[in-house]
């Protein structure tokens, strides 16, 4: 791979939580959290489609919860802000159809534990997961997705916080940062542009300026400079919104839920899918894994990716690439991650350990990582870094 590129500008986009693919992703995380509340061994796929005043959720759930689908979602859509019919979806009004029925049983016998075989959890499904670190930013996350992020989830707080004071913003919002990198670190913030439903009534220097307000609260002042170009609302209109504008799917912004195109996507979707699915779990994981590589000091950068293959356990490859900026050769670190002993890459070690089957008890929720991205957020376990001395000691690096 490639060392530390030459100066270039890399663009990331954010959408909020009011985007129709979110409130999709939303609706079928609320689902995984309500199950895991009163069954934490519960094997749930829920999808979710909304378009205008409809709402479809569809999958496969096996569990011993009992739960009103219809109002879970109805909840996550009043939540957000849609609540009134004449913005063409709204949660009092909108058509709910479920259209749920248990998993497979040919999948549930790979994954499920079997003691009278000695038959330990398997992965819920094959593929390869990746994790992705660097020390661009404090949450060691690459910086135009971490701040595309931030902007429009400052301006949905602002919206729900003051609706008399922002009354002029609707729920549904897109972002888009451009960045330039020096040496591998960001230098100055180039471009933003901020997509943001509206009421007919607002003018667009309302926007505008609070737009810029909200890019000088959340991106650092040494990234700030006179010559920042905004785009706001570019097409000059943003009334009809939401899944009324555009039809929203669970799962179809897998690259504004991890780290904005920086480094590889395995292809899988995170959102309505309970932990036994490596997809979820075994991102996760592998984020947990680079983060503290990077936060440890091994590496500037680092990619991890593992892969698996349905019902078997252990997984079939893993793989660390820290793009030319590690401080010990990337053959020792893949070696300390297998026979360290400091970590456990099987299924069902990492839904232990990260506590992925009970996160109502730790303070966090899934629904929660629907918006606004999965990484970079303190709030998640897989965002600790509590590996960081036993990996430098392992490494044999001093201080």
């Amino acid at each position: 791979m490639s060392k530390i590129k030459t100066p270039h500008v890399f663009t990331s986009e954010s959408v909020a939580e009011g985007h129709p693919d979110k409130v999709c992703d939303q609706i079928s995380d609320a689902v995984l959290d309500a199950c895991l509340a009163q069954d934490p061994s519960s094997r749930v796929a829920c999808e979710c489609l909304a378009t205008t005043d409809l709402i479809v959720m569809s999958g496969e759930i096996t569990t011993r919860a009992n739960l009103n689908y219809e109002q879970i979602a109805r909840g996550v859509v009043r939540d957000i802000g849609y609540t009134s019919a004449d913005i063409g979806f709204s949660a009092d009004t909108c058509k709910v159809f479920v259209c749920l029925h248990g998993q497979s049983p040919d999948i549930s016998q790979g994954v499920t534990p079997d003691a009278e075989i000695n038959k330990e959890q398997g992965a819920g499904d094959q593929g390869m997961m990746f994790g992705y670190a660097c020390d661009s930013t404090r949450e060691l996350m690459p910086a135009p997705i971490l701040y595309a992020h931030k902007i429009v989830q400052r301006l949905a707080e602002l919206r729900h916080r003051d609706p008399k004071t922002y009354w002029f913003l609707r729920p549904d919002a897109k972002s888009q940062v451009s960045i330039r990198f020096e040496e591998g670190q960001p230098v100055r913030l180039n471009t933003v542009v901020v997509s943001h439903q509206h009421d007919p009534e607002m003018k667009e220097r309302q926007l505008r300026k609070l737009v810029v307000d909200v890019v000088h609260e959340v991106v650092p002042a040494r990234l700030l400079n006179k010559d920042v170009v905004y785009y706001i609302n570019p097409t000059g209109r943003f009334v009809i919104g939401g899944p009324h504008g555009d039809t929203g799917l669970t799962g179809r912004k897998i690259i504004v839920d991890t780290y904005g195109g920086v480094g590889t996507h395995g292809g899988g979707a995170f959102s309505g899918k309970d932990p036994s699915k490596v997809d979820r779990s075994a991102a996760y994981m592998c984020r947990y894994l680079a983060k503290n590589i990077v936060a440890a000091g091994l590496a500037r950068k680092c990619e991890v990716q593992v892969a698996y293959a349905i019902g078997v356990a252990k997984p079939l490859s893993l793989n660390v690439d820290t793009f030319g900026t590690a401080k010990i050769p990337e053959e020792r670190l893949q070696s300390i991650i297998q026979n360290s002993g400091l970590f456990d890459l099987r299924p069902a070690a990492i839904i232990d350990y990260l506590g992925l089957r009970s996160p109502s008890r730790n303070g966090w929720s899934y629904r929660n990582t629907a918006a606004y991205g999965h990484f970079g957020r303190a709030d998640f376990p897989w965002e600790k870094t509590d590996k960081v001395t036993a990996l430098r000691k392992e490494a044999k690096l001093k201080g």
